[in-house]
């Protein structure tokens, strides 16, 4: 029980100019992470340094991951393709340039969030074929890359995770699943960004039932990675005079960029139910694969706040919540006859 591959994302690492990816994939393997999730702005940036291709700079990077013994699984993340009103072709011209990135460097999963655009084609049956027709270009040379599709709170037609493992079955591909987000589930059900309770009135039920469904009703198969991150309670509420307000964006979006610790740092204002939802994800449903802590915490923005730091913080918050989840549900012992 719980042992999952630990895997962490590199923006998850620090957030500074001087954080470089190098940098980041050493801090990680010597603090005890297995896999990387690889930001596409990380890599960019890395590549702009070099002045060099991007493919090149993901050839280099695998091999950078392949000598400190880390695993790239996703290349994250493609963001507004399904029901974008730009013509598809564009679109799938674009993707097929990331899924030779997610080659070269090694991924196995394209990470593809629901679209959040609002000015989007939300005919299900559009979204569907679209998506449908992406895991085809995904899964076409070789090797594959898996597409894990993750609904996003705020998203324009897909919040929850029901709504997804929807999309994933009339997609109806073995390289298309699901990537669950805690942070994502969380906001949508039981936390409450305009009050200073920080909670929804019934989220408790609501988040129970939903965990319940899950637990009935989402296959293990279709599951391709979880991703673990808490919330920071806002405090004073969200408002327009708050001073993280952004009109162009949904508050979701805001909190997320904004204040999303590592599970369970109460020290940094953690108060999100997110051991409950590993509980569900990792000790109910028994998924055994990987664990990606996804973290978009502003203090990592500064150069002080270096991935060393960052790393010993995603280590030391994972090996809490396990703690906690092995304390809380003992393996049972088999007594004599």
């Amino acid at each position: 029980m719980l042992d999952n591959k630990l895997a962490i994302a590199s923006v998850s690492l620090g957030q500074h100019s001087s954080h470089t990816l190098p940098h980041k994939i050493v801090a990680a393997a010597e603090n005890g992470f297995c896999g990387l999730e690889i930001t596409f702005p990380d890599l960019e940036l890395y590549s702009n340094s070099l002045s060099i291709p991007m493919l090149d700079t993901a050839r280099e990077v695998k091999g950078l991951c392949m000598a400190h013994r880390i695993r790239v699984i996703a290349l994250v993340s493609f963001q507004n393709f399904e029901g974008h009103l730009s013509p598809l072709d564009e679109r799938l011209k674009k993707a097929e340039s990331w899924l030779a990135i997610a080659r070269a460097i090694g991924a196995e999963y394209l990470q593809v969030p629901s679209t959040y655009d609002r000015n989007i084609n939300t005919d299900h049956e559009v979204i569907v074929s679209e998506l449908r027709e992406l895991a085809d270009l995904a899964a076409a040379p070789e090797p594959a890359i898996k597409i894990a599709y993750e609904n996003l709170a705020w998203s324009s037609h897909c919040t929850l995770w029901q709504e997804a493992l929807r999309i994933v079955q009339e997609v109806d591909r073995d390289n298309f699943g699901l990537c669950l987000d805690s942070f994502h589930l969380s906001t949508a059900l039981w936390a409450d960004p305009f009050t200073s309770s920080g909670r929804q009135p019934n989220g408790a039920q609501r988040l129970e039932e939903s965990l319940q469904d899950f637990l009935k009703n989402c296959p293990l198969d279709k599951i391709f990675y979880v991703q673990l991150s808490d919330g920071e309670i806002l405090d004073p509420p969200y408002s327009e005079s708050h001073p993280w307000y952004d009109p162009a964006l949904a508050v979701g979006h805001v909190w997320s960029n904004e204040a999303r610790p590592f599970p369970l740092e109460t020290g940094y204002g953690a108060y999100m139910p997110v051991q409950s939802i590993a509980k569900a994800f990792l000790v109910d449903k028994g998924f055994s694969g990987w664990v990606s802590l996804e973290t978009f915490d502003r203090r990592m923005r500064e150069e002080k706040n270096d991935p060393v730091r960052n790393a010993r913080r995603g280590a030391k918050a994972w090996r809490h919540l396990r703690e906690k989840l092995i304390m809380d549900n003992p393996i049972p012992r088999v007594g004599r006859l």
